[in-house]
């Protein structure tokens, strides 16, 4: 008689399925001798003299008696008066009435996805919206969930109308309709429609009962002014119910801040577990945010987002002759000043190898990441990459294309 199935034995199972499938993820190092063409690091802050130098002196500047770690939750022991001051330093830079820090940007989507949706609202959201906002979703009290085509203002206007139309206390007010959507997205690197998708909210709810909630993540540091991002640089801030930006990418730190008012922030306070049940960023975090915020304010990652985009343009260009000459195997998407590139092959991960070979860090992203069809390779760039790098890196997808005629496509 054989012994019966463990728990871990169903685990491996789970895993083989997915090392069937191509699908298994497994932890990396990255040699320190390649060039990052993967990161979020896009300003290239994480290994900048300046950054490091100012966080080290806020660090070197605490008195004695100030602890480094926050020995609680906010609502215990982990608040302090450098967290507050903070949190308002960032809600003056972004133009925001109050501030509320989180540990990371998923805690902050699904805290806020979580709790602000009241029972009987509506939430409807762009389709590539991010994990952490559909972990939020799925805990919300929000009586439906609605999904519009991906940066489509049609797709938003067809969903708010048949729910409008289905639904009298949405049309008197009395329920409320949230539209969730990211300003820049992560794989893509495309940028929402946000004014539209305001024209058509406030044309169908005249009630002012729609409320957007825009994550700024990949925007944060690269887009608007100083780098405030894509909602400052259109200057829709007043209409934004809430804004969240995070620091593990452009900024080169840790967490997030939710923008809202003041009465959002307090009910956040009360009713959101993300940031209820959980330590609070201790003082080597908050500096970090801090010294990254200071560079920002003071216009020193100005020449950094001109540099960016001076590269965005240079490899735009680089691809796009490729991309003329062999668009049966590779072809590349780009939205006009975005640091993200999609580059389209039925091949990813045999591409993405061939780089990380010839010294470049790229990464296939594979289903359920992206749909199934829409396979790519990932490339971002950073401030603090060179065009020499970005012409070696155009030679080396070259001579794979080369490499790729060659070959039967099927035994790739």
């Amino acid at each position: 008689m054989s012994s019966p199935k463990t728990l871990v034995d169903s685990f491996q199972g789970a895993l083989r399925k997915r090392e069937a499938k191509s699908c298994r993820r497994r932890l990396t190092v990255l040699p320190k001798d390649s060039v990052d063409l993967s990161s979020n690091d896009f300003l290239s802050l994480s290994t900048s003299p300046a950054l490091r130098s100012r966080f080290l002196r806020l660090l070197n500047g605490v008195p004695e008696n100030v602890p480094f770690a926050s020995g609680g939750s906010r609502l215990l022991d982990g608040n302090s008066a450098y967290a507050e001051q903070l949190e308002q330093f960032i809600a003056s830079f972004h133009d925001a009435p109050d501030a509320l820090l989180f540990n990371s940007g998923f805690d902050a989507n699904a805290g806020v996805l979580s709790c602000i949706p009241q029972p009987g609202d509506v939430i409807v959201y762009d389709e590539f919206i991010h994990a952490s906002i559909h972990e939020g979703m799925r805990l919300s009290r929000a009586g439906k969930r609605v999904m519009f085509e991906h940066s489509s203002p049609a797709s938003l206007r067809s969903a708010l109308e048949t729910h409008i139309a289905a639904d009298p206390l949405i049309r008197d007010g009395s329920r409320n309709v949230f539209v969730v959507i990211e300003s820049v997205y992560s794989m893509d690197g495309d940028v929402a429609p946000i004014q539209e998708f305001i024209q058509i909210v406030d044309q169908l709810l005249p009630k002012r009962n729609g409320y957007f909630i825009v994550d700024e993540a990949h925007a944060t540091g690269v887009f608007g002014p100083r780098g405030a991002g894509v909602v400052q640089q259109l200057g829709v801030q007043k209409r934004m119910f809430i804004r969240v930006h995070t620091f593990g990418k452009a900024l080169a730190s840790h967490g997030a801040v939710v923008l809202c008012c003041s009465v959002t922030r307090d009910y956040l306070i009360n009713y959101c577990r993300t940031l209820i049940y959980t330590t609070a960023l201790g003082f080597p975090g908050l500096a970090s945010i801090r010294a990254s915020y200071e560079l920002l304010l003071q216009g020193e990652t100005e020449p950094l987002q001109h540099n960016l985009q001076q590269l965005i343009q240079h490899l735009n260009n680089k691809l796009n002759e490729l991309d003329s000459i062999d668009t049966a195997v590779l072809q590349v998407d780009q939205f006009p000043g975005s640091p993200i590139f999609s580059i389209r092959t039925l091949y990813p991960r045999h591409l993405a190898t061939f780089c990380q070979q010839n010294g470049f860090i790229v990464r296939a992203i594979m289903p359920p990441t992206v749909p199934a069809g829409k396979e790519r390779v990932r490339v971002c760039l950073h401030a603090g990459n060179t065009t020499e790098e970005i012409d070696a890196f155009v030679e080396t997808i070259e001579q794979w294309l080369q490499k790729v005629k060659k070959q039967d496509f099927a035994k790739l």
